[in-house]
């Protein structure tokens, strides 16, 4: 695992920084691999970051968009991270229908649906049953309680390690999310944290031991690159 720590002054620093990442990340990817596959995170803090992405001129019939996560309503609720990133970035861009890769929030359940989306996986990317594919970037965040995608602190999702979805818990609300082994199978995980209120979760996501049942981004590392991404309200006791 090669891994940065990048403190940036300010919540536009860090887009603008996270923007440069993410570009050469593509960049490599498509020069390498044909193609470049992501996946995104919801919440606020990537939002302007999609919308930056949005206003560039990229090869989009070669990039493939998935989510690492999702609440579970439908498509067009205001919660929805699908709708946000199509509202900030895909609708805006002449990206093919065929490579926006949404997970289904609309079948019989929410276990129905994780598998759903597994099985989708494996066919996308031509794996086994047992193996995992290799996305070439995933985005993170982290809650104020280390929880990273929908993998929620002491939940049945954190257990899971030969699935690439499942079902994730957030206080009896159903969630479907990448496993912690498919996040690690990336080639570059970024992870974007602003705010002072991430501080005590960072402390122990960073600390040389702590459970990660209790602080599940603990369980983020990558085989390829992990950058994490902070503005200065966020990382400025991470600083040496």
């Amino acid at each position: 695992m090669n891994k940065t720590v990048e403190v940036l002054p300010d919540k536009e620093a860090l887009i603008a920084r996270s923007l440069e990442v993410v570009l050469s990340q593509m960049q490599a990817a498509i020069s390498e691999r044909g193609q470049c596959t992501i996946a995104l995170a919801g919440g606020g803090t990537p939002k302007p970051l999609y919308e930056a992405i949005a206003s560039l001129d990229l090869p989009w019939d070669k990039i493939h968009v998935f989510w690492g996560d999702e609440r579970y309503v439908p498509a067009d609720h205001p919660d929805s991270n699908q709708r946000m990133a199509r509202h900030a970035w895909l609708d805006k861009v002449d990206i093919p229908a065929a490579n926006i890769h949404p997970m289904s929030t609309d079948g019989e359940s929410p276990a129905a649906d994780a598998q759903k989306h597994d099985d989708y996986l494996r066919e996308f990317f031509k794996v086994a049953v047992g193996e995992f594919p290799h996305l070439d970037i995933i985005l993170l965040g982290i809650g104020d309680d280390a929880h990273t995608a929908s993998l929620f602190p002491h939940t049945d999702a954190l257990q899971m390690t030969d699935r690439l979805v499942t079902v994730g818990n957030k206080d009896g609300q159903p969630r479907i999310t990448f496993t912690a082994p498919l996040i690690n199978h990336a080639h570059c995980v970024i992870f974007l944290v602003a705010g002072a209120s991430k501080q005590p979760a960072l402390a122990q996501i960073f600390a040389d031991e702590a459970d990660a049942m209790t602080y599940p981004a603990r369980l983020i590392k990558p085989q390829g690159e992990l950058w994490w991404l902070l503005d200065e309200a966020a990382g400025q006791k991470l600083k040496k």
